[in-house]
C-alpha cells in the first residue's frame, strides 16, 4: 500500500518480514486483506472461523488453481499447504486473540495466505531458523514448520490493533 493508497489520517502499516524489509499484508480501506507487494485487493474469506474452515477453503482455492493452470501439485505440497494454513490459524486463535480474518490467494507459485489476529505481538521465533524445539518441550512446533514449508513471510503490525501474518506456499 503506497501512502497515495492510505486512508486518510491513517499511519502506514509497520511491517517485519523475513528479510528485515517493509511489505507483507495490509487491509485496504474497506477493511479486506490486501497484499502491499502486489497491491491486489483480496477479499476475505467468508465462514473461516477455525482451522478446518480454513483448510477447506484453501481446498478450493486449490482446486479453482489446478483448473486455470497445466500445473497440478502433488498430495505432498498440498498437505504442507493445509499443515501451513492449520498451524497460522490456530496459531491466531491460540495466541493472538482470535482469529479476525483469513485469506488464501493463488499465484504463479502456490497459494499466500493471510491470517489477521488480535495481538500486535510478534512471535519471537518467526523469522528465525526454523528449528525445532530441543527436548521435551511441549508445542513451539508451529512456526518451525511453517518457517520451514512456507516463504516469504511477513508479519504486519496493523495501525487499528493486531496484525496480520502472510505466507507464500509453493505448489509447483
Amino acid at each position: 500500500m503506497t501512502p497515495a493508497e492510505l486512508p486518510p489520517g491513517a499511519a502506514p502499516p509497520a511491517a517485519v518480514g523475513a528479510a528485515g524489509k517493509a511489505g507483507g499484508a495490509t487491509m485496504d480501506g474497506a477493511g479486506a486483506p490486501a497484499c502491499g507487494r502486489l497491491r491486489t485487493r483480496i477479499p476475505a474469506a467468508s465462514g473461516v472461523t477455525n482451522a478446518a474452515t480454513a483448510r477447506d477453503h484453501v481446498l478450493a482455492v486449490v482446486r479453482g488453481r489446478e483448473g486455470a493452470s497445466a500445473v497440478r501439485p502433488d498430495a505432498q505440497a498440498v498437505t504442507d499447504l493445509l499443515l501451513v494454513t492449520s498451524e497460522l490459524v490456530s496459531n491466531a486463535i491460540r495466541h493472538g486473540g482470535g482469529l479476525v480474518a483469513f485469506a488464501a490467494t493463488p499465484t504463479r507459485e502456490g497459494v499466500r495466505l493471510h491470517v489477521r489476529d488480535r495481538s500486535a505481538e510478534i512471535p519471537s521465533t518467526a523469522f528465525g531458523p526454523g528449528a525445532l524445539p530441543a527436548g521435551d518441550t511441549v508445542g513451539g512446533y508451529g512456526w518451525p514448520l511453517i518457517a520451514t514449508l512456507a516463504r516469504d513471510i511477513a508479519v504486519e503490525r496493523r495501525p487499528d490493533g493486531g496484525k496480520i501474518v502472510s505466507v507464500l506456499v509453493p505448489l509447483g
